[in-house]
């Protein structure tokens, strides 16, 4: 804000040859406390107040006479070129209530006066207001703020979700109130920064940060910094190693060191704080509505904004000298709003000798480049942290195993083939107390009948013709102390099912040929994409077993059930190829995004992966494009656009019914079975809700929208 911005550009003046009388319905008129008294080339000769017009008429002068022996000449000039920091200093030297502002030629092109000023200010500070809480709510942490007297003031979104409380309720109430045993004392009475500290109650567990607000040397308040310690678990030991480089989670604005700097979807800068301006060395009116790439070099808060994925405490090259940079989406309703980025800059030399010993230590294992990239995609355990999501319910369900991964419960996990079940198990023993032991997967399906015993349980010397010598230990032994992923269960033999539950109810086993009882220490996790009910009702499982089984039952939804999760899987997987095949593909074009949304994906997860990695094998360019695709997709494609096309012209009866059953001969047996199965569950639900679509999406457990796209795809009425 600048002094133009203030001033009044519409006033009177006075010549010095004009009388009190003119002076007075001048000042009348324009209701304001003087007035510039111009000379005849347009410069100012001085200033008429209401002060010199009292004056006058004090000493009995008549309103015919000249203004002339009564303004002031020794005025107060301001140029119009000053800046809101100058304005206010300015106004603290004027003797008067009006300043006059000045072009460079000193010609008069407006009035500034105190009352203009404090409007201005208070104008200033409710857009500051405004921005401060637009941000505070974007913040990915939960934060609250007190003021001196340990009352709540502020409470953000992320508060009121973690700690379940509203901040319309808690607002005004002291903050132990709201949150019991939280001691704020030691900030509010000494201005301490408390650093790392824990708060836990019945149900969770936060790392907090406190920090003193100060005002000329005064503690006014404080705010308290939460994070839910169970995101942090899995990067603790990288917390470790920058909380010695840096004060983290310190984005509260000007009160910190920390520049932050806000996006919309397109990567465009919306609002930045003064620190970010200083850092680059820009004005704001430069900077706000750039593509922030235009602005940051290297940066990758554009890549946040698209994908919705959280990129914690990078180190990023700016100007050649090492950052701790964090980008954190804005999601709202399960779409992606824009993201925050935050860049930390002291104790930068502790992070430039750490980037320094990175470089060295690249450069000496160079050669094993490709041996470690496939290691990193191939070998390495999964972790909840490698499953991309921005679906709610594949959210709760993550949040579900991230529970059950706390205690010993066997766990069964369902779902389509392709959805990722595999993942989800090595996830749950990773994130359990089990993580440093074993994780053994067994095939059930793929072991052969004859072999599966003396693969689960082992066998002693000489138990059978062709068994080794001194026997061999079986998966139950390998797995003593860990985790064993019983693939495929569904599949396992009737004959096995019985010794099976005898491991798991005793937790004791005998190997093959011997008579000698183990005991063991497991937890058993099984998947499995069969209706084990209908396998018990067939008599094809054992029941007892499956109760053993299914003591916690996590179900992973398909992936068109989780259409907003086709484009970050799509980038997670060009991230993950383009680094085995050397390549730089960063794109996808809206019309093969728009087939990959249009396609079903009976092969989930899984297929969308293939998918991705034949058309890096196609591609010349930096984009996937729809002819980069496998046929099939093109063909589905076409076929959801031609009955676009038939429905909006109107179509109908006997015509579109013929056509879309030439078309559907086409399509394979399986796929034909699978979508008039899947027509009729759809038809069924809505009929349960009685017509009602939100509802009969709820039963079916996928989005209303997803919902409508089925209705008009199937041509349900």
């Amino acid at each position: 804000m600048r002094l133009e911005d203030m001033m009044t550009t519409r006033f009177a003046t006075l010549h010095p040859g004009e009388s009190l009388q003119s002076a007075v319905q001048r000042l009348r008129n324009s209701q304001r406390d003087g007035l510039p008294v111009l000379n005849e080339d347009g410069s100012l000769a001085g200033i008429f107040t209401k002060t010199n017009l009292y004056d006058a008429l004090l000493k009995g002068s008549d309103l015919d006479q000249p203004v002339e022996p009564y303004y002031n000449r020794n005025v107060v000039k301001i140029s119009i070129d000053l800046s809101y920091e100058e304005v206010i200093d300015a106004v603290h030297r004027i003797p008067v209530g009006t300043g006059v502002v000045v072009d460079k030629m000193g010609l008069v092109v407006g009035l500034f006066t105190k009352v203009e000023l404090i409007t201005s200010l208070f104008k200033e500070e409710r857009m500051l207001n405004t921005r401060l809480k637009a941000m505070y709510q974007a913040m990915h942490n939960a934060l609250i703020s007190v003021n001196e007297k340990g009352r709540i003031n502020f409470v953000n979104r992320s508060a009121e979700l973690l700690f379940g409380i509203e901040n319309t309720v808690v607002e005004g109430k002291p903050l132990e109130a709201v949150l019991p045993g939280f001691n704020m004392n030691p900030v509010l009475a000494e201005g301490r920064v408390e650093i790392g500290a824990y708060y836990s109650t019945a149900e969770l567990i936060t790392m907090v940060n406190k920090t003193p607000l100060v005002d000329d040397g005064r503690v006014v308040g404080a705010i308290a910094f939460f994070q839910d310690i169970t995101d942090l678990e899995s990067i603790a030991e990288e917390m470790e190693t920058v909380k010695r480089l840096n004060q983290t989670l310190r984005a509260v604005l000007d009160i910190g060191y920390d520049a932050l700097v806000v996006v919309n979807e397109e990567g465009k800068i919306v609002l930045a704080n003064q620190v970010f301006f200083d850092f680059i060395r820009q004005k704001e009116a430069y900077v706000l509505g750039r593509p922030v790439t235009a602005v940051l070099e290297n940066s990758r808060l554009q890549v946040a904004a698209k994908t919705g994925i959280p990129e914690l405490n990078d180190i990023q090259f700016i100007e050649g000298k090492p950052y701790l940079v964090s980008n954190l989406p804005i999601i709202r309703d399960g779409q992606v709003l824009g993201a925050v980025g935050k860049i930390s800059f002291r104790r930068v030399e502790e992070l430039r000798d750490l980037a320094e010993r990175l470089e060295a230590m690249d450069n000496r294992l160079a050669h094993f480049q490709e041996e470690l990239k496939k290691a990193r995609f191939r070998e390495r355990p999964y972790q909840f942290e490698d499953i991309v999501t921005l679906n709610p319910g594949m959210e709760a369900v993550i949040q579900e195993a991230r529970q059950a991964a706390k205690g010993h419960s066997t766990v069964l996990i369902s779902g389509e083939s392709g959805v990722g079940k595999e993942l989800m198990a090595q996830a749950i023993h990773q994130a359990s107390p089990r993580c440093n032991a074993s994780f053994v997967k067994v095939n059930c399906a793929a072991i052969p009948e004859n072999l599966l015993e003396s693969e689960f349980f082992g066998y002693v010397q000489g138990a059978f013709t062709g068994a080794q010598p001194g026997g061999k230990k079986g998966r139950l032994d390998l797995a003593n102390g860990g985790t064993l992923f019983l693939d495929e269960i569904g599949d396992m033999p009737l004959s096995m099912q019985g010794k099976l539950l005898r491991v798991l109810q005793d937790q004791t086993f005998e190997r093959v040929g011997g008579t000698a009882t183990i005991k063991v220490d497991i937890r058993f996790i099984a998947v499995t994409n069969q209706d084990l009910d209908q396998k018990v009702r067939e008599g094809s499982f054992r029941e007892d077993l499956f109760y053993r089984l299914n003591v916690i039952s996590i179900h992973i939804p398909s992936l068109r059930e989780r259409p907003e999760d086709i484009l970050p899987l799509v980038n997670t997987f060009l991230r993950k190829y383009n680094d085995i095949f050397g390549m730089q593909v960063s794109d996808i074009t809206p019309e093969a995004l728009s087939a990959l949304r249009s396609y079903t994906w009976p092969g989930n997860i899984r297929e969308l992966e293939n998918v991705v990695e034949r058309a890096l094998n196609f591609t010349h360019e930096n984009v996937i494009a729809l002819r980069h695709l496998p046929p099939h997709l093109h063909q589905e494609a076409g076929l959801t656009e031609s009955r676009k096309i038939d429905r909006q012209a109107g179509k109908a009866g006997s015509e579109e019914e013929a056509r879309l059953q030439a078309v559907d001969k086409t399509r394979p047996a399986y796929r034909w079975k699978r979508e008039e199965s899947e027509r009729e569950t759809i038809i069924s639900a809505l009929r349960e809700a009685g017509g009602n679509k939100s509802k009969a999406a709820r039963y079916l457990g996928i989005s209303r929208s997803w919902l409508y796209e089925k209705i008009n795809r199937f041509g349900i009425k």
